[in-house]
């Protein structure tokens, strides 16, 4: 998808707005999933904190100079990608017109404003709310942002050429799965690295298109998208994403919101880290697939760290956010 020299030329843009995250290694992770040695990729330490950050700079850099005319970009997410965009629109002095399905997390909404983000909130969830902003894009002069662009997935892409050039002896990296940029990133850099680590996509029990759509070869569509992660709450695969996951991934798997919730709690007591649900979603899968893990160096991407809180209070309570 990208060679190594289109990895490193978006990650000296990309590093002049977003640092460098670390990759950690934690060994009680390790001890709790029976790994060698269990590394984590903390994009919830990134600007904005969630790896989103990344693709919103390479992104706004090729509109600027593929689309000059453009007053800037209207987009829709749930929360990661919306302050992406506003956060690189706003330093180019551009508009950012972000749609958000009703009942959307409070704090990110806020996040987004903050941002720049002129905000609405349209629809029941992500997928109403991206079919309506891409309706609107067509009045206004706005470039439309999908969901998954090849300049998004480029930027993406930083956090695991950080990762694989820090570990490249790394033999399975869990990453959570949305609309698709940060499997297909990971995907991507350890391609154009010329690495064998096997790279694992984590889909949500109640919103599993993903997985449906990799095993009929297709992109299947569910009813609802009904999980508390809400990074993971799509309806409907990108079918350009599961092109790529669908031949790159060593294989999907689904956790339901008790084990996210459960990962959640384990990211706090063994590494007092903030993991939002999409964020532990890889390590829910790992615990799950833990005696495939035995001796082996495991990579885990904490997408993000973008979680309210009251539903992180009642995650360390012991229970499990109802959506």
């Amino acid at each position: 998808m990208f060679t190594e020299h289109e990895l490193d030329t978006a990650h000296s843009l990309v590093s002049k707005l977003v640092p460098p995250t670390p990759a950690l290694d934690w060994p009680l992770l390790a001890e709790a999933l029976g790994a060698r040695q269990v590394i984590v990729k903390h994009e919830n330490h990134a600007p904005t904190g969630a790896f989103k950050v990344r693709g919103g700079v390479t992104f706004m850099d090729w509109l600027k100079r593929e689309h000059p005319d453009m007053e800037g970009v209207i987009t829709a997410t749930r929360g990661n990608h919306g302050q992406s965009q506003a956060r690189a629109a706003t330093a180019l002095g551009l508009k950012a017109k972000i749609y958000v399905p009703k009942g959307n997390s409070v704090e990110k909404n806020a996040a987004m404003r903050a941002y720049g983000a002129d905000l609405v909130e349209y629809g029941n969830d992500f997928d109403e709310a991206k079919d309506e902003a891409m309706r609107i894009a067509a009045t206004l002069p706005l470039f439309p942002v999908p969901p998954f662009h090849r300049e998004l997935v480029r930027g993406v892409a930083t956090y695991g050429l950080e990762l694989f050039r820090a570990h490249p002896d790394l033999e399975r990296v869990y990453v959570p799965i949305g609309c698709g940029s940060g499997i297909c990133g990971t995907i991507a850099a350890r391609d154009a690295l010329g690495l064998k680590c096997e790279v694992v996509g984590v889909v949500s029990t109640g919103a599993d298109g993903a997985l449906r759509s990799v095993a009929e070869g297709m992109p299947i569509a569910t009813d609802s998208a009904r999980t508390f992660a809400d990074g993971m709450a799509v309806r409907v695969p990108v079918a350009e994403a599961l092109a790529i996951y669908g031949a790159g991934a060593h294989h999907l798997g689904a956790v339901p919101d008790e084990a996210i919730a459960e990962a959640i709690r384990l990211y706090f007591t063994a590494t007092h880290n903030l993991a939002e649900g999409a964020g532990a979603a890889a390590l829910a899968l790992a615990m799950a697939e833990r005696e495939e893990l035995k001796g082996r160096k495991v990579g885990l991407i904490l997408s993000g760290g973008n979680i309210d809180r009251a539903w992180y209070a009642e995650i360390l309570n012991g229970r499990t956010p109802e959506v």
